[in-house]
């Protein structure tokens, strides 16, 4: 039925409809369930209605009439739920109501009014007043257009409404279909007017496809949206498998017949799955084309092949396809059994035992063995092939002539191929004999007088090797020993009877006092016939150095042959020759002596010990730290009138030291309230020279303003302000300043040393002229009868490095002085030179009543920090204590920048406990590395707190104390170097928790300034970045390698050249890369440019050269600017001796990732590396930095991880980009930044910038790209 129009000035009765025009329904007059309906003319335009209406339900008894619903239906579609609804009894009066309805063309909308009967009871509902408004409703909201959703089967689906309102806090939200009604999943403000509701559908599929729309209701009114589309795609399946095209040994070619499908496309990723119906791991590959080649398959093997299809979206990978079952073909054999074994031997047989042949020997299940042998004896020879039984390891040649030589070979044999082993000759025994898997000896043919002898050298001796005949079971090595002859030790010959069965290398030979050493093993096959060998070629063979014989040293020569059976041996041994020292060597036997003595006399270590009170400041952030450094660079003059002066133990002349000294008792009494370093000595550059020194630092007090030094008067101490205008000046005329200054320093010994010179000491001493002064030595509590035992070449506190002599004595002193901290400034072995005896444990080691237990090591690419335990027989106490080696000290000289080693001091200040005795540091002899420590650390320290520094006042009030301390001008020029940079850079480091504020204020733009802290710091980075000078690059300037260079400019110095290693025709051994050390690891990072079209064999030779695992590509392949592609997509291919080998592509968001396998064609034998190559897209070439933060940062992971997981961590990653600089250098730093903020919980990416800058100054060139390295920080830190 429908609406009756209804006109009456007044009612008729009580209950009836109040007076008046409307539409009304009397719910008297119809059955329950009834409807009338009253459409509202069509909307088509595009545009927001406002419908507004008046209505009314009556019931004389209050109950309701009935249901006012309203409707909207689209495109003359179903009606669907109402959008609005009211049931319950108005009264009399006319309540008002609005709905707001968006329509966009081309749909047609039309709303509809409907009257539902309920309970037929009397009473009516009526609507008055419908007015379609050409402005928004005011209290309804209005949606905006809601869109089609398109999901995959089996995917979450969400529609997202928005629409505009005043207050929607009690809005009803829904998102309608026909027939249901969804429930809101999440609403959330937009603005004051403006909200967005998410409605969600879990794992929509083909049945959930239909019309949704928008519904939201208060009492005001309603409003609706418009119907979207819910989308369900299939993803797509293959109809058809995979159709074999072609097959090998390790490859299966295959045609995809992907173009019939079920379900929907477009297909945008093609895939491959195959796995071995054997096993239950799956491989997948990407493919681009129809047709595809899997490669690195294991021969005569069964495979199961399927196409997987995917079309846009998440979820859109379709179930695989039917499946392709296919084998692959026969390998050739990859080799013969590694060794015959000789199980019995009699005079007319011989049985032969063979490993097991494994499917990784024969590469085929179907395969045969077969033995050939051949015989010559005199009128009998005879040759044969006999076929075995392949499972059986053991076959008997019969009918063999007794004592006749026998040749045999065996043969393996597949469907593809065969391999050969070498022949083994073995002799039969004579009749009555009989052997069972017991070798004899191996016969080695004697020598006529001197035939064994060909050449003879200053360091060398060539003799003549000839091949042994083997007896009961083949040669297994060839053997040549060294023996060197003492005249004053009873001689041992070898002979028939005693050979040197215990292979000694050289080196635990010279460590162990032996008094032989194996200087080869050779395998018998590169003995065939008769060949010369040099002894004392400096080369390796199998694992043996070969090193060159001393020249005034007499040598015996010896030539062994090694037979063995299962783990049964024999050797038989000749002594081949004897290579003498020349006669007019006898006269200095007896320098000799004295010399080899003088050394075990400076086997001795020696402490200095600084003890000093370290200044506690907590570690501002970086942009604060800066402007306080600033601050006091230009205004920091403070006067050093008013000194107070510390009286000195003993009356001595006052020197710049003595008058700030404590006497050693109350040093002692008091130190642990301050912290101590230990300085170590250094080596001089003469033999004789090369004496540890330590040097005694005083402490002081840190309160007021005092200084701890007496400057002198010609040479004052330097504001730190005028720093670098001083050390310009001394650096001018050759540096005519530094070398005056230095050689002012008064040379040799100036105390006296008694006490290190008494005779039950010398051994205590590594170096004779570098010992302990006794006015300022450490003196150890001395033991029970043992008066001497108070000595230590040390003295407060500065040691040189232990010998084994003194071990004992230096836990002794960590224990007294209750040190905490060990630095070391030396290497074990320098130059092949001995330079400090290994004092502490791998594992836990007892030194006389003590014990050090290791704990842990954390070693970092300039230094190592390792953690002991240090317990004492009779004391309830375990201490820990810390060592810190730099490594980074070369061989000679110093290092070519102080970053590391200011990096290293700071950590060592930040290590050691306030409650500690002094820090204990030493080098080799205690003089002139750790006094490059020592004053830098002191001095350091001054200009925190003074403004100023004394370079030349500390070092000489440091000679006083110890013998010779900074040992060459070298070194005193590189304490000024440091001193500055480290003024010039302050403190950078901020630690994690403090990283956010700190990094908000770097970037905040001064007002006045119109520049930023961040913006400060690049430019102080830029002034502090070496530049090369042309000199220093020469090997990239040379003419032959100009073609190698992409630009010119910013070339790789000399000394972070990586040289190629492999050879290749007439290339030289130059590359455009330098090598750079990451946070862990020295020369971990080898950064280079974007291989040119010349260079691509270069290349791979690097990757191959230094064990390189990742190879990280951020820029794109442009022909343009001779960017080729410099890898192979599938498959192998070779570039120059190198041979690289496809084995896997995938991609990951930015990233596209390939492994690949290469090997040296020219050294087989080393195996293959595998390597993964990281290609990142998501940094386009106009970009001064990536597009996502995440995704590098995605990126950076993913390297770290594979290093990880590959060559124990150990292997190098090669960074390229378009010239080798910004971008590759911003991948180190922000590497670095990274590991950094996992070791140390602290960032600071000043410092890891720098340190690249100090290999290659275009490492992180823009302010851009230093900035996304603070960027990156904080995102590793918010997302880990």
């Amino acid at each position: 039925f429908v609406f009756r129009i209804l006109s009456r000035v007044f009612p008729l009765s009580v209950f009836c409809c109040p007076p008046g025009s409307y539409m009304m329904v009397d719910t008297s007059q119809h059955d329950y369930g009834e409807k009338a309906r009253l459409q509202m003319p069509v909307m088509k335009e595009n545009d927001t209605h406002c419908i507004d209406f008046n209505y009314l339900l009556y019931c004389p008894d209050g109950s309701s009439p009935g249901t006012l619903n309203i409707l909207v239906k689209v495109n003359k579609g179903p009606l669907a739920n109402p959008i609005w609804n009211v049931t319950s009894c108005t009264g009399k009066g006319w309540m008002k109501a609005e709905l707001a309805v968006s329509t966009f063309w081309p749909n047609e909308y039309q709303v509809i009014f409907e009257a539902e009967v309920t309970n037929g009871r009397r009473g009516f509902i009526a609507i008055d007043d419908i007015q379609v408004l050409s402005y928004p409703c005011d209290k309804s909201p209005h949606f905006l257009r809601l869109g089609d959703v398109e999901v995959n089967a089996g995917q979450n689906a969400t529609f997202q409404c928005i629409a505009t309102v005043r207050d929607a806090v009690n809005n009803k939200l829904w998102l309608q279909r026909n027939g249901e009604d969804i429930p809101v999943a999440e609403k959330k403000n937009i603005n004051h007017r403006k909200f967005a509701a998410s409605f969600r559908l879990r794992e929509v599929s083909s049945q959930g496809q239909d019309l949704y729309r928008c519904v939201t209701q208060s009492e005001r009114g309603s409003g609706v949206s418009n119907f979207a589309g819910l989308i369900v795609r299939e993803p797509p399946r293959p109809i058809a498998p995979p159709q074999l095209l072609g097959v090998g040994p390790t490859y299966l070619l295959i045609q995809l017949n992907a173009n019939s499908i079920f379900g929907d496309g477009p297909i945008i990723l093609k895939e491959v799955e195959y796995r071995m119906t054997s096993g239950s791991w799956t491989e997948t590959h990407a493919v681009s084309s129809p047709s595809y080649k899997l490669w690195h398959l294991d021969p005569d093997t069964e495979y199961e092949i399927r196409v997987l299809l995917t079309r846009p979206g998440e979820g859109g990978t379709g179930q695989p396809g039917p499946a392709l079952i296919t084998r692959t073909k026969c390998a050739e054999p990859m080799r013969t059994p590694k060794s015959l074994k000789i199980a019995e031997t009699q005079a007319r047989f011989i049985a032969v035992d063979w490993e097991s042949l494994g499917y990784n020997i024969t590469r085929c299940h179907t395969f045969n063995v077969t033995i050939c042998y051949h015989y010559h004896k005199t009128n009998q020879s005879k040759a044969d092939c006999l076929e075995m039984d392949p499972k059986a390891p053991r076959h008997v040649l019969g009918n063999l002539p007794p004592n006749t030589n026998v040749s045999l070979k065996m043969i393996l044999t597949n469907p593809e191929g065969r391999k050969e082993s070498d022949e083994t000759v073995i002799q039969t025994e004579e009749d009555g004999m009989r052997t069972t898997s017991q070798p004899y000896s191996p016969t080695l043919e004697e020598y006529d007088g001197s035939e064994a002898s060909l050449n003879e050298t200053a360091t060398t001796i060539t003799v003549l090797l000839k091949p042994a005949q083997a007896k009961g079971a083949p040669i297994s090595a060839y053997q040549i020993v060294v023996r060197e002859i003492n005249p004053h030790r009873a001689r041992r010959e070898a002979g028939g009877g005693e050979c040197y069965r215990e292979p000694v290398t050289y080196q635990n030979a010279a460590s162990a006092g032996l008094p032989y050493y194996f200087a080869a093993e050779l395998p018998p096959r590169n003995l065939p016939e008769p060949l010369p060998f040099t002894v004392g070629d400096n080369k390796t063979y199998h694992g043996y150095w070969n090193a060159p014989l001393a020249p005034r040293k007499n040598y015996n020569i010896y030539f062994q042959a090694v037979s063995s059976v299962e783990k049964e041996s024999k050797t038989q041994c000749l002594k081949l020759a004897f290579k003498g020292k020349p006669f007019e060597f006898k006269a200095c036997i007896y320098h000799t002596f004295l010399q080899h003595n003088f050394n075990i006399i400076c086997n001795d270590s020696v402490f200095y010990w600084v003890i000093r009170k370290l200044a506690k400041k907590r570690k501002d952030a970086i942009g604060n730290t800066r402007q306080e450094m600033t601050h006091m660079v230009n205004s920091m003059d403070r006067s050093y009138a008013d000194q107070s002066t510390l009286h000195a133990e003993e009356p001595m002349s006052v020197t710049f030291m003595d008058s700030h000294s404590f006497s050693l008792s109350e040093s002692l009494s008091v130190h642990f309230n301050s912290s101590f370093p230990i300085p170590i000595s250094d080596e001089n550059h003469t033999a004789a020279a090369e004496n540890s020194r330590l040097l005694d630092i005083p402490r002081y007090h840190c309160e007021g303003t005092e200084s701890p030094y007496q400057t002198g008067q010609l040479h004052p101490a330097i504001r730190v302000a005028d720093l670098l205008q001083h050390i310009n000046l001394m650096k001018t005329s050759d540096s005519y300043g530094f070398k005056e200054e230095y050689e002012s320093f008064f040379e040799g010994q100036s105390a006296t040393w008694d006490a290190a010179k008494k005779e039950q000491n010398r051994t205590k001493n590594r170096y004779g002229n570098i010992i302990a002064y006794d006015h300022s030595r450490v003196i150890l509590q001395p033991m029970e009868d043992d008066p001497s035992s108070d000595y230590i070449n040390a003295n407060y506190i500065d040691v040189s490095g232990p010998v084994h002599e003194t071990v004992y004595d230096f836990w002794r002193m960590i224990w007294q002085e209750q040190s905490a901290c060990i630095v070391m400034v030396t290497n074990l072995v320098e130059v092949g030179r001995v330079k400090c005896y290994k004092y502490w444990p791998d594992d836990a080691e007892v030194y006389g009543d003590f014990k050090v237990t290791f704990v842990e090591v954390e070693p970092l690419a300039e230094y190592v920090v390792r953690t002991f335990t240090l317990e004492r027989r009779g004391f309830n106490e375990v201490r820990e204590v810390k060592q810190f080696h730099f490594t980074g000290w070369p061989d000679h000289g110093v290092p070519y920048h102080a970053t590391g080693l200011l990096s290293f001091i700071r950590r060592v200040k930040m290590s050691n406990p306030p409650t500690a005795g002094p820090i204990v540091v030493h080098c080799s002899a205690g003089a002139g590395r750790t006094g490059c420590y020592i004053v830098i650390d002191i001095m350091l320290d001054m200009a925190e707190r003074e403004g100023v520094v004394d370079i030349y006042n500390c070092v000489k009030a440091l000679r006083s104390r110890r013998i010779n301390m900074v040992q060459t001008e070298e070194q005193y020029i590189f304490i000024h170097d440091a001193i500055l940079e480290a003024c010039l850079c302050g403190e950078t480091a901020i630690p994690v928790c403090e990283f956010k504020a700190a990094y908000y204020d770097m970037i905040r733009i001064d007002s006045q300034s119109n520049s930023s802290h961040l913006k400060d710091e690049f430019q102080t980075l830029n002034s502090v970045t070496p530049q090369p000078q042309p000199e220093d690059c020469s090997i990239a300037l040379l003419p032959r390698n100009h073609d190698k260079n992409r630009f010119m400019d910013n070339l790789p110095p000399d000394r972070c050249l990586p040289f190629l290693i492999t050879i290749d025709g007439e290339s030289s051994n130059y590359i455009n890369a330098a090598l750079m050390d990451s946070y862990r690891q020295p020369a971990a990072f080898i950064v280079t440019q974007h291989p040119l079209p010349n260079t691509v064999k270069d290349f791979w030779r690097l990757v191959y050269d230094y064990g390189c695992t990742s190879v990280v590509m951020l820029n794109e392949i442009d022909l343009a600017q001779g960017c080729p592609q410099y890898w192979p997509e599938e498959g192998m291919l070779r570039y120059g001796p190198v041979q690289v080998d496809c084995i896997s592509c995938s991609m990951d968001c930015d990233v596209i990732s390939r492994l690949f396998r290469i090997c040296n064609l020219t050294r087989p034998q080393e195996g293959y590396l595998m390597v993964r190559q990281f290609q990142y897209l998501g940094w386009a070439g106009h970009r001064e930095v990536p597009a996502s933060k995440r995704s590098f940062l995605k990126l950076i992971l993913q390297v770290d991880k594979w290093q990880e997981e590959c060559e124990e961590g150990d292997g190098r990653t090669i960074i390229h980009c378009l010239n080798g600089g910004g971008r590759s250098g911003m991948f180190c730093a922000i590497s670095i930044v990274c590991e950094m903020i996992k070791r140390q919980n602290v960032v600071d990416v000043f410092h890891a910038v720098k340190s690249l800058r100090n290999s290659k100054p275009n490492m992180v060139d823009s302010p851009e790209q230093y900035r996304f390295c603070y960027d990156l920080a904080l995102e590793y830190i918010e997302t880990s």
